[in-house]
């Protein structure tokens, strides 16, 4: 192995590391706060709020291990993407760009590195290769299904489950 691929396969494993961590502890916050969790859904406009939150929890820290780990990259990615999705579009798109402001700068960075992840592969230390499965997915194809198969799961989650809120009307019924 050269200089140059054991770089590569150690920026591989430091984003791996990264983003996966990342993921796995927002999702234990989540998982560990399921009441505020489900409260907190509820008053962004989900419907089954309880349901949301578990779910949120489980998708996080299972795609934030297989991240870590290196197995399922392309569909780990995925999930990253679809759960970036509907934070940005529930929560952060109407706060413009910076996440000092509530904006959707954060959530669209871990989405492109998840994107990004999926194009170059997790790596020589990784479960996929272990097991032989690192090209079945690789490149623009994994990157494409990554990206594709998260918005389309964000888009799902959104059009069945999310309504924005209304704005509270005030005593005359008005906003």
């Amino acid at each position: 192995m050269t200089h140059r691929s054991k770089g590569f396969a150690a920026a591989q494993l430091l984003l791996r590391a990264a983003l996966g961590g990342t993921l796995i502890a927002h999702g234990v916050k989540h998982g560990r706060s399921l009441d505020g969790t489900a409260g907190w859904f509820g008053s962004i406009g989900f419907r089954e709020p309880e349901l949301q939150a578990r779910v949120s929890a489980v998708v996080e820290i299972g795609a934030g291990t297989a991240l870590a780990v290196g197995f399922g990259t392309p569909f780990a990615a995925a999930a990253v993407v679809g759960t970036m999705g509907v934070a940005a579009r529930s929560v952060h798109a109407p706060n413009g760009f910076f996440i000092t402001s509530e904006g959707w700068e954060y959530v669209m960075n871990i989405a492109s590195a998840a994107v990004a992840l999926a194009a170059i592969g997790p790596g020589p230390l990784s479960v996929e290769r272990a097991l032989g499965l690192e090209d079945r997915i690789a490149g623009v194809r994994a990157a494409a299904l990554a990206a594709g198969l998260g918005l389309a799961g964000a888009a799902a989650q959104l059009a069945v489950f999310w309504r924005p809120p209304q704005p509270p009307l005030d005593s005359k019924g008005t906003v």
